[in-house]
């Protein structure tokens, strides 16, 4: 039976995508997977993330969908949607896609219970489904999956300081760099998510500042 993990990466930075992954394997295969040291890819350094996503594209059958700031703003401002519910959509699609057998998937939400029959609802595939806080820590399939995802969003925001020709650090509200960075260039450029509190602060400081002459 294949068996698929799925998992995000950048749900919580002020800049930059939020990446969903999957990995799919054969469940007599999975052992590969411990083989190649896969855990949470929050437990993980970085070079040795890079390598081991290497080796999992050669062994597991993977795909990322990439979010944009555009994307995530639309449905955290949404009546009719939020975060939870974009990323489930991006969940549905890649499993509608590659019709695992079965999926453990890392809830993003407070009750898995509508999570889950959330993405039941709209599932065209008979993929029994495993939806779990801490899934990337408890199965290597979804460790996989946040690897990839983890390394990919990684690459993304290397390429945006590098098209750019910027440095904000990781993105997170909690890195000074990046406070810094959007307090001086909130309005320059689209990589924000402006639905974000902290971005929303540092343009009202900074509009305030240049209304006042500061």
């Amino acid at each position: 039976m294949i068996i698929a993990g799925i998992d995000e990466a950048g749900r919580g930075p002020m800049i930059g995508p939020l990446v969903v992954g999957i990995a799919c394997i054969d469940e007599k295969d999975e052992h590969k997977l411990k083989a190649l040291g896969v855990k949470d890819s929050k437990l993980i350094a970085p070079r040795q993330r890079e390598r081991i996503a290497s080796e999992l594209k050669k062994i597991c059958k993977f795909e990322l969908v990439k979010l944009s700031p555009a994307q995530i703003d639309a449905a955290v401002e949404s009546e009719n949607t939020n975060l939870n519910w974009l990323e489930a959509d991006a969940s549905i699609s890649l499993l509608n896609k590659h019709k695992p057998g079965k999926a453990f998937i890392d809830c993003p939400s407070a009750n898995p219970k509508a999570y889950t029959d959330y993405l039941k609802a709209k599932l065209t595939t008979k993929t029994e489904l495993v939806v779990e806080h801490k899934a990337d820590y408890k199965y290597l399939v979804v460790g996989a999956a946040s690897i990839l995802a983890k390394v990919a969003r990684d690459a993304e925001i290397e390429a945006l300081k590098k098209k750019h020709n910027v440095e904000f650090g990781s993105g997170y509200p909690a890195d000074p760099r990046t406070v810094e960075f959007s307090k001086k260039n909130y309005d320059k450029y689209d990589f924000f998510r402006k639905s974000w509190a902290s971005w929303k602060n540092a343009a009202k400081k900074e509009s305030q500042k240049k209304l006042f002459g500061f």
